[in-house]
């Protein structure tokens, strides 16, 4: 994404206000190749730690923009990711070394996994991992090989910053006279996106389409969709023909960034389409964040229990006036058929029983809208951060002051 997301990690290094703190991130924002994972500020030797002739200052790799994914990280096959390692090593270590040890080094890679970019620290130095997920069996596997996890919302932090103008922004607190049932950002469908071809055939199959304002994109990242290898065959399609029924996207990576103040005077529901679905952990996106910003009730399509996790942070849902037992499947196919189930529901309502659902459902979002602007529910995800980083540094000075 093009967003400046240095902003957040430079504020991130602020408040830490740890001096041998040493912060990766991903740059170009957005990329998940280890190349990118750079220093976000040089640091030079004489601020660098050490005990018992080790290097021992703290690093933290920020993973929280995206799902954490340690076997993409576990071991480099590809030729061309070879090379990049390599490349990396040799600046690491010399290339005299990395001849003599390639071996053994490429042995350990599963182990040291993001560790392999740092300069000048300890391979095997205890790192502090922030990242943006609940029960991740990824997270578990980070920690079985020396990592500690910061876990905290980043996106929360972002989303304020990127749509701060909604709370002044008096056009969303009008609608358009002729109005949609639902508003769908629809762009990317590849990877652990690939739900929502079947979400799309699904809303054709019930006659959703003219309620719906939303879009589809036939090709995703150089992919058809016709020629989609599908990981989950509950996610399975047969109609190959829906580039007839939606608009095309247009839309961008970086479109989440910002918000359309027509898309949502123009529509009533939002349902949002998450990152990960078909997935057992809790990882939410500015994505379900941005209707609350732009005080509209929603729907969300992510993996079981979101609704609760939003809840958590003191968000309202919207049952009983949705029916909300869509976010307890867990049987992925099972919980997209119930989303729709409810749209369909909603979709069939008379225009005064529309009203009335809207203006109830109009309430509820207008104090989520409050709730997300009070500086106290922001400074509440801000003291989230600290107390777990915290933790995470007393964990780290137990180990690098006493090691075993």
């Amino acid at each position: 994404m093009s967003v400046p997301l240095d902003r957040l990690y430079n504020f991130l290094s602020d408040i830490c206000n740890r001096n041998d703190l040493v912060i990766y991130r991903f740059y170009p924002h957005g990329s998940r190749n280890i190349a990118d994972l750079l220093q976000l500020q040089t640091h030079n030797n004489s601020k660098l730690n050490t005990f018992q002739g080790r290097l021992c200052n703290l690093a933290a790799f920020c993973h929280d923009q995206e799902p954490l994914n340690f076997d993409l990280y576990a071991g480099f096959d590809d030729i061309d990711d070879l090379s990049k390692i390599n490349s990396i090593l040799v600046n690491q270590i010399g290339k005299d070394i990395l001849t003599k040890y390639q071996d053994t080094l490429y042995k350990f890679m599963p182990t040291l996994n993001l560790k392999i970019v740092t300069q000048n620290l300890d391979w095997f130095t205890p790192s502090l991992l922030f990242h943006s997920e609940q029960r991740s069996k990824n997270l578990e596997k980070y920690q079985q090989y020396n990592y500690i996890g910061v876990y905290y919302w980043c996106h929360a932090v972002i989303a304020r910053d990127w749509y701060r103008y909604a709370e002044h922004d008096t056009s969303l607190n009008s609608k358009n006279i002729n109005t949609k049932d639902f508003l769908i950002y629809n762009r990317a469908w590849i990877g652990t996106r690939e739900y929502r071809l079947k979400f799309t055939e699904l809303l054709q199959q019930n006659e959703l389409t003219e309620q719906c304002q939303t879009w589809f994109s036939p090709v995703d990242d150089g992919h058809d969709y016709r020629n989609h290898k599908f990981n989950n065959s509950d996610f399975k399609i047969f109609n190959y023909n829906l580039e007839q029924y939606f608009k095309p996207s247009k839309t961008t990576s970086s479109a989440s960034a910002d918000y359309c103040g027509e898309d949502y005077r123009s529509t009533n529901i939002e349902v949002v389409l998450e990152t990960l679905f078909d997935d057992l952990r809790l990882h939410l996106t500015e994505k379900s964040l941005r209707p609350i910003a732009c005080g509209q009730p929603f729907m969300l399509m992510a993996t079981h229990g979101s609704l609760e996790y939003m809840r958590s942070y003191g968000f309202e849902t919207f049952a009983p006036w949705i029916d909300e037992t869509y976010d307890t499947i867990q049987q992925p196919i099972q919980r997209l058929t119930a989303v729709v189930k409810e749209m369909k529901r909603i979709s069939e309502l008379d225009q005064d029983q529309k009203l009335h659902l809207f203006t109830q459902l109009q309430t509820i979002a207008q104090r989520n809208k409050q709730k997300f602007f009070d500086s106290s529910w922001q400074k509440n995800i801000i003291e989230e951060f600290q107390r777990n980083f915290n933790q995470a540094c007393d964990q780290f000075d137990r180990i690098v002051k006493y090691p075993i």
